[in-house]
């Protein structure tokens, strides 16, 4: 199957014709083209047909091809050779780890060509592995921080319990419950660490299919009614009897299970939590709103990085940044939309669009 032609890059401003490029050329083909009128007078008229006359024309001709080869060679050396050399270069220092590395376009932006065009788009590449790598490493020492945090719990607790004869009852049973506390933490951050890791590689594809995603939304937050009674929570459920979508299930319990774990945790005892769903013919819109203390707007703007806490104190110090970041991209994942809505001391609510039919937005 042929493919079309690609459409033109946009930055693309070559010139077609240059004065400064053609007069040179011009100039040195006219002077070589006039060298062979100074041959004819040399030869008599006689002397035309003989083999001395082919061979001075055939010599000057030779002479001509090597200037204009040379004049060739000069002009693909400047114009491709030295840029591909430089390009070449930078490469290399990228490969090895280098992502500072930038060229220089030859041509001012609006005479750009394919070869400008390519340097800038290395600056671009470049530029974009380095910020990979400032993110690699950010994620390397959150991961590591919130790691050390429960092991440490762990192992001060485990080292008080060899002394257990010095302990009572009592504090036994506290260390134990601590020690059980940070495993369960330290489990829940690998494991949503492994869940976040598939999601943004690629690695969990989507399956949709029909379900009533009503019935999710009543199964879920029935596995939050312990919470809800232990923080003493109203929560409201505002649910139609039915709601059929067309999504990867699975994926959407993740988002389920986050939002409401993130509004149990946010919201302080005595609290509101809603979870309410309005229909639409094209889509369904999923709302989970709680009355706890709100996000500023320099919160909002970070509240889905990935281990990213405004103020761990808020929630218990219990999370470790990842719910929300995981409920954001499983989302995604799922063809659904997210939004937040916030302010100081107002609560916050998050709605999620889910198309009727998956891939329709």
């Amino acid at each position: 199957m042929s493919r079309g032609k690609p459409p033109p890059d946009p930055r693309l401003r070559p010139r077609r014709l240059s004065w400064r490029g053609f007069l040179p050329i011009f100039g040195v083909l006219l002077a070589l083209s006039s060298g062979q009128a100074m041959i004819r007078p040399a030869f008599p008229d006689k002397d035309l047909a003989t083999a001395a006359y082919a061979l001075a024309l055939a010599s000057y001709w030779a002479v001509v091809s090597v200037v204009f080869c040379l004049v060739v060679a000069r002009q693909r050396r400047r114009v491709f050779d030295l840029p591909m050399r430089e390009l070449s270069a930078a490469a290399g220092r990228v490969a090895g780890g280098d992502f500072t590395a930038r060229l220089t376009p030859a041509h001012p932006r609006d005479e750009w060509d394919y070869v400008d065009v390519m340097f800038d788009d290395f600056n671009t590449m470049a530029a974009e592995l380095r910020s990979i790598e400032a993110i690699k490493d950010d994620f390397i020492a959150d991961v590591s921080h919130e790691i050390k945090t429960p092991l440490a719990v762990i192992a001060n607790y485990a080292d008080a319990l060899r002394h257990a004869e010095q302990l009572t009852p009592e504090q036994l049973r506290e260390h134990s419950e601590t020690i059980a506390k940070a495993t369960r933490r330290l489990a829940a951050l690998v494991a949503n660490i492994l869940k976040l890791n598939k999601l943004e590689n690629g690695r969990i594809a989507p399956a949709p299919r029909p379900f009533d995603l009503a019935r999710q939304l009543s199964e879920a937050a029935i596995t939050f009614a312990d919470a809800f009674d232990a923080k003493n929570i109203n929560f409201t459920a505002v649910l139609p009897d039915q709601a059929q979508v067309e999504a990867d299930e699975g994926l959407l319990e993740i988002v389920w299970q986050n939002l409401l774990a993130n509004a149990v945790k946010f919201t302080p005892p005595g609290g509101n939590v809603e979870l309410s769903l309005t229909s639409a013919p094209e889509a369904v819109s999923v709302t989970v709103q709680d009355s706890g203390c709100g996000m500023t707007q320099a919160v909002k703007a970070r509240i889905f990085d990935k281990f990213y806490q405004a103020d761990p104190s808020a929630g218990g110090g219990d999370g470790n940044g990842l719910g929300l970041a995981l409920a954001r991209r499983a989302a995604q994942m799922a063809g659904a939309s997210m939004a937040l809505r916030s302010a100081p001391g107002l609560g916050s609510a998050f709605t999620v669009v889910v198309p009727r039919r998956f891939g329709k937005r």
